[in-house]
Formats: C-alpha cells, structure tokens, sequence
C-alpha cells in the first residue's frame, strides 16, 4: 500500500482522490485496459474526463 501511495505522489497526483477513483473503477474495467489506472496514466485520463 505505501508503494502505490508513493508512486502516486511522485506523479504529483493525491494518493487518497486516485486510490478511491480506482477502487470504485477497478471492477468494471475490462483487463486489458487496466493501465488507465495506474498513477502515470490517471491524471491523464483524469484531465480527460473534466474537460468533457
């Protein structure tokens, strides 16, 4: 757990708003788009889903 906390704030992105994203997204997303989740590629993802 402190792994994934501290990836997500090297990639300046608050641990306790994406860990509770990908927990409620983790079980609808299909396998091969789980690499959305991952801190590197959540904020952009992120980003995408406010400007809609």
């Amino acid at each position: 757990m402190l792994s994934l906390i501290a990836t997500a704030k090297l990639n300046d992105i608050d641990p306790q708003a994406w860990l509770a994203d990908v927990l409620s997204r983790i079980a609808d997303i299909p396998q091969n788009r789980l690499h959305e989740l991952l801190p590197w590629n959540w904020r952009a993802a992120e980003d995408q889903r406010e400007a809609a």
